[in-house]
């Protein structure tokens, strides 16, 4: 008993000088990457409620943006599902391995950092 009593003092001890740094970091990696799902989503809305010709572009590189701007955990999320976005549209709705390879262009503009308003169509209302 005494042996147990003093396993669980032990334990106590060591988890209480462990390092938690990875835990925190791990922590802060999983927020960022809800807010980049998030983000994504949220420009999926505004595409859809904006249904304005030509401006697929420029919001597939503001999801990405403002995903990766939260840090690595949203650049994951926003890679992850762009990805899974666009291999489900070549794969089934047929759009074209050219529509595809240009929208991952525009992804990976977004998440790089540069800023979406270069795939801005004129004439797209500025509530976007």
């Amino acid at each position: 008993m005494r042996l147990c009593i003093c396993l669980v003092l032990l334990s106590f001890i060591l988890c209480a000088s462990a390092d938690l740094t990875p835990l925190i970091e791990g922590g802060r990696f999983a927020k960022d990457a809800l807010g980049g799902a998030w983000d994504m989503f949220r420009a999926y809305q505004d595409m859809r409620e904006a249904n304005y010709k030509d401006s697929d572009k420029y919001f597939h590189a503001r999801g990405n943006y403002d995903a990766a701007q939260r840090g690595p955990g949203g650049a994951w999320a926003a890679k992850v599902i762009s990805d899974l976005r666009e291999k489900w549209q070549s794969d089934v709705s047929g759009r074209g391995a050219e529509d595809t390879r240009l929208d991952q262009e525009a992804n990976e503009w977004g998440r790089s950092g540069k800023d979406p308003n270069h795939y801005r169509p004129a004439g797209l209302p500025s509530k976007y």
